[in-house]
Formats: structure tokens, sequence, C-alpha cells
């Protein structure tokens, strides 16, 4: 009996590290594969291994889950067809040079949790429909070329922990309801052409670590509230048209910031550029006044 139930579990085992994932994802991996020049990637795909052994590939119960080929040299443009792609949790291509415009087939990665394109060459606006994405955690666009006005209704995005999208060109002013993403961590602006009031409710945010306005449009009384955040180490809101007079008085004078850079002045102690290159997005690009 034993040895039957051996030989059971064996083959099944067999099966199941050789069972192959469904044919609409391979296709979909070949059209990303050949869609942003595989041929010239650093870490090559061996289109004739099995996918299981794909560089930045990862497979969980016949499914692709990540696909994540950070600075591998990508180019050319995100093919529609990635949206067949529906278990995928992790999608991070940043740091390549990908350029075109975001999908609107992503918006249908209903699991997604990750979606890192920060550091590529995109343009055109983000899909209006990513707010269905309700698992996504991440959201890093940084430094494309991106432009319009931020989606409505991010709200419907609640559990987001990190929106990435400095270094673009976004316009307009910030969509209502942020104050109710209660996990966000990081919130990053910076360099776009975002205008308006910061409202108060941010700074209900408790959970926020990081927050980059610079280099934007926006005015008024910068809310007070968002400087006093138990757990706020990063604020950059520097060259906008805050109130200077009401902002160097809401500074706290006892604080735990590694960095507070705004108009005239910036507090900066620790080492904080090998804390912020670090961390789990791995894609921030922070400008400091001391860089050229």
């Amino acid at each position: 009996m034993r040895a039957k139930l051996l030989l059971f579990f064996c083959l099944t085992m067999g099966y199941s590290i050789s069972a192959s994932i469904p044919e609409t994802q391979k296709r979909a991996l070949l059209d990303f594969h050949k869609s942003t020049n595989g041929e010239q990637w650093t870490e090559k795909w061996d289109l004739n291994k099995s996918v299981s052994s794909w560089y930045g590939v990862e497979i969980e119960n016949n499914n692709v889950v990540s696909l994540n080929l950070i600075d591998n040299k990508l180019s050319g443009s995100l093919p529609k067809s990635i949206g067949q792609l529906k278990h995928l949790r992790v999608f991070d291509v940043a740091f390549n040079k990908i350029s075109g415009t975001i999908p609107e087939e992503i918006t249908g990665l209903k699991k997604l949790k990750e979606l890192r394109l920060g550091k590529n060459d995109l343009t055109g606006g983000i899909p209006s429909k990513i707010t269905n994405l309700h698992q996504l955690e991440v959201l890093d666009l940084f430094h494309n070329r991106l432009s319009g006005t931020l989606p409505p209704n991010m709200e419907k995005l609640e559990k987001l922990r990190i929106i990435s999208i400095s270094d673009n060109k976004f316009a307009g002013s910030l969509p209502k309801g942020l104050e109710k993403l209660v996990h966000l961590e990081r919130l990053e602006l910076g360099n776009n052409q975002i205008e308006g009031v910061i409202p108060e409710s941010l700074g209900t945010l408790k959970n926020l670590k990081s927050v980059v306005f610079a280099e934007n449009k926006f005015e008024g009384k910068f809310p007070s509230a968002i400087l006093s955040l138990p757990n706020l180490k990063v604020v950059q809101i520097q060259r906008n048209n805050f109130d200077k007079f009401d902002l160097k008085n809401s500074i706290p004078k006892e604080s735990n910031f590694a960095l507070l850079d705004y108009d005239d002045d910036q507090f900066n102690k620790g080492d904080f550029k090998e804390m912020y290159l670090n961390n789990d997005i791995r894609t921030a690009d922070t400008k400091f006044d001391d860089e050229n």
C-alpha cells in the first residue's frame, strides 16, 4: 500500500511540475516579449524552454501571478494582450524604456496588487477604469511623460499603500476622497502641474510616511495636521504657492522628520538618501537642492 501511495504521489507531483499554463497566457507572454523587444533584453527568455524557466515569470497553480522585469532593457510598448494574464498580482517593468500608452486592458487585471511602471517613457493618461483594481496596493507611475488629470473616485482603491506619480505632466486638482485611503503610506506627486488647495482631510491619514507635493501649483495654507502625523518622515512641499508665513508657524518644534523640505529652508538628518532609495518601491527619485 505504501509503495502504491508513493508512486501515486510521485506521479501527481510530476504532473504538477510539468503542467503548463493556459495557452492564452502563454500567447500573452509571447506577445509581450515581442512588443517589448525581448531579443534585446538583458535577461532573455529561451522560448524553446518551459515558461517556468523564463526570467521574471512566477507561476502558481498553473497561472502566471507575477511578471517582474525591472531594469531589464525593455523597450517598445505594452501590448493590449497583457489583459489576458487574469491571475497577475505583480506587474513590475520599472526602470526600462517602454513608450506608448498604458493599455486600458490592464484595468481588467482584478487580482493586481502592484503596478510598477515607473522610470519609463509612457505617454497619455491614467486609464479611468484603474479604480476597478480593488486589490491594488502600489501604483507606481513615477518619471514618465504621463499627462491629463488624476482619475476621480480614487477612494475606490481602498487598499492603496503607495501612490507614486512624481515627475510627469499631470494637471488639474487632487481628486476628492483621498482621505478615505486609510492604508496610504506614500503620497508622492512632485514635479507635475497639479493645482488647488491641499485638503485638510489628508491630515487624518495616520499611516502616511512620505508626502511629496514639491514643484506643482498648489496654493493656500498647507494643512498643519499633515505635519503632525505620527509616522511622517519625509515632507517635500517646496516650489509651490503655499502661504509661507503660515507654513513656518505650522511646523512642529519637535518632530521625527528625516527630511523636511520647503521654500527657503531644508531640514535633513540621518542618511536619508540610503533609507529612501532602498525602500520597498525602489523607484524613488527625490530631488535634493544640493544635487545638480
